[in-house]
């Protein structure tokens, strides 16, 4: 039986995926995937995880796709004269620790003309946790996120909220969705290993230890 797999997935783009993921791949010593990467290829979103966990035993896979546009999936491919679809993407292995993917951009980003992320984590039959950020609009982007995610019938572990707290945001939206609310991950103007440690301990005791 193959661990966990759990999909990092955000209500849009920069909302702070790659910290969140960071923190659970810390939290939980589990390895982190990237499938695609968009754009940032100096310093990739797979570059930032290694550089910010502390653990020896989480493995960084390396991404199916990396395209040097940032832009939607389906257009940094087009640029490259690349033709992606869901059914290139083949899960790493692990060595029975769970598997962190962080998604790329929101759940309907494209893939090509017909998929999308959301029919990634399909393909994956991963679990998901959204992140979420206060900001006006948000409530909107997360209950159609959350929406989307339940239509499609994907497990939804819980929404970890990244920054600033807003009660009244956060109420409503936990309330429309009954999606749990896992937890907060305190921003970080400057990410480092011991403030992306710090925020892990947070998150230790999120999921049963793997046997």
């Amino acid at each position: 039986m193959m661990p966990e797999k759990i999909f990092v997935s955000g209500i849009g783009t920069e909302v702070g995926k790659t910290i969140v993921s960071a923190v659970l791949t810390e939290a939980l010593q589990a390895d982190y995937w990237k499938p695609l990467q968009a754009g940032n290829m100096e310093f990739s979103d797979s570059q930032t995880v290694r550089s910010l966990i502390s653990n020896k035993k989480s493995v960084i896979h390396s991404e199916k796709f990396a395209f040097f546009l940032a832009a939607s999936p389906h257009l940094a491919a087009k640029e490259e004269g690349i033709k992606m679809q869901v059914a290139d993407f083949e899960i790493p292995q692990t060595q029975n620790r769970r598997l962190i993917i962080e998604g790329a951009g929101g759940l309907m980003a494209p893939l090509n003309n017909k998929e999308t992320m959301i029919d990634l984590i399909k393909h994956f039959q991963a679990k998901v946790i959204l992140v979420g950020i206060n900001y006006l609009g948000s409530i909107n982007h997360t209950l159609l996120s959350a929406y989307a995610l339940q239509k499609e019938g994907i497990e939804v572990m819980g929404i970890i909220f990244n920054g600033r707290k807003h009660d009244p945001s956060e109420k409503i939206i936990l309330k429309q969705t009954g999606i749990p609310m896992l937890g907060r991950v305190e921003r970080m103007p400057e990410p480092s290993k011991e403030l992306i440690l710090k925020e892990a301990d947070k998150f230790s005791n999120l999921l049963d230890p793997i046997s």
